[in-house]
């Protein structure tokens, strides 16, 4: 079997309302999906991180540049692969859009090794240690209105209605401001309810720490992304000053650029995005330095439907950290706003949110081979954008 062809797919359609983080506001939901072909008919699917018009540059990378180094090596070579796309880049990006672009290729050869073989992808890394993982419930997304607080109250009490024992929510926009906003949140879902906070790197290390303080009081599990990801001393000082654990990763790119971050215990829990960290077979070796360090994985997951099954099989065969007869189970993080590429891609949905209700709060294992999912065709010519 060989490769003939790379196809990238970049989705687009307009949000009903505008959404953000504390970098940015966007109005437009985006997803990149990556399709292998094979010449025996067969074909793989994959996701790239990278949202509005980065995936337009990470469609010519795949495209234009990895496309061309593969084409007519075997699909199940996946290092052989892997080591020789990245070989090629690196004079030219050991981090970013180019990893990101290699991510989407790389999980489409594991969909497509699964269904070669005929097993669900957890079968091939290895088993499955759970049979149903916990998911808690990612909202609250910052908007520029006036009655945000009472947005997020609302939001989060719906959140935990529909299941979830635990959510996570936006901050960044300014330490009082994020008082007001976590307290509100807290005082709305009640004290039994996990809640985490995601700042996405808006602070430096000294207004992170008072902040953090702040947010023990509330009972948050754990503050993401509280400083920039170059800023491996300041994440070092806040694991330091606060007895809450320190949560990131999602920016961070191969076994190389996780080595120190894990190795100085730079974070209390990594949060790996394998559509971009360099896909399934380098998320492979950032697990393994993970454990050598005894620190916790759960995995950032953000995207399309695709990336959420990638995630599920992930989540399915990650061993238990340090194990015992009661082991703290990993979390699939779920983006409960409005997704149309969550919820419609799929010939057969994956129904998290159904599941989580219906169960309580977790998810079945995903059947089939590969990732065990199938995108509608129709939906996507409807919605790619050129």
């Amino acid at each position: 079997m060989k490769i003939t062809g790379i196809r990238s797919h970049v989705l687009q359609y307009d949000l009903d309302e505008e959404l953000g983080y504390s970098q940015q506001y966007y109005l437009k939901r985006t997803a990149h999906l990556v399709e292998v072909s094979t010449d025996e008919g067969m074909t793989g699917w994959g996701e790239c991180f990278g949202g509005g018009d980065i995936a337009f540059a990470n469609k010519a990378i795949v495209e234009r540049v990895i496309q061309p180094m593969v084409l007519g090596m075997d699909p199940l070579e996946r290092e052989v692969i892997w080591h020789k796309v990245y070989n090629l880049l690196r004079d030219h990006g050991q981090k970013g859009m180019p990893i990101q672009s290699l991510s989407g290729v790389d999980i489409a050869l594991w969909d497509l090794a699964g269904k070669i073989h005929g097993v669900p992808v957890y079968r091939l890394l290895g088993g499955a240690f759970r049979e149903r993982i916990p998911v808690y419930g990612y909202g609250m997304m910052l908007q520029r209105v006036p009655d945000l607080k009472e947005r997020f109250a609302a939001e989060s009490a719906a959140i935990s209605a529909a299941g979830y024992k635990a959510m996570k929510m936006k901050i960044g926009r300014g330490v009082k401001e994020d008082i007001a906003l976590v307290e509100t949140v807290r005082d709305a879902i009640g004290p039994d309810i996990g809640l985490m906070v995601d700042a996405n790197h808006a602070y430096t290390a000294r207004e992170a720490i008072p902040l953090g303080r702040e947010l023990e009081r509330l009972g948050v599990a754990w503050f993401e992304e509280p400083v920039a990801p170059e800023d491996r001393q300041g994440y070092r000082d806040l694991c330091l000053a606060l007895d809450m654990p320190i949560a990131g990763g999602e920016g961070e790119f191969t076994r190389w650029g996780f080595r120190d971050l894990i190795h100085n215990r730079c974070v209390d829990v990594l949060q790996p995005e394998v559509c971009g960290l360099g896909g399934i077979t380098e998320y492979l070796k950032v697990r393994a330095l993970a454990e050598a360090h005894f620190m916790p994985i759960v995995n950032h997951v953000w995207g399309s439907a695709v990336a959420v099954a990638t995630n599920m099989h992930l989540l399915a065969a990650l061993p238990d950290l340090p194990g015992g007869a009661h082991p703290v189970q990993p979390m699939l993080e779920y983006d409960t706003t409005p997704n149309r590429f969550r919820e419609e891609l799929l010939t057969e949905p994956l129904r998290v949110g159904e599941q989580v209700k219906e169960s309580g709060g977790s998810v079945g294992l995903p059947g089939g081979p590969g990732l065990g999912i199938e995108p509608d065709p129709d939906f996507i010519r409807h919605f790619t954008v050129r």
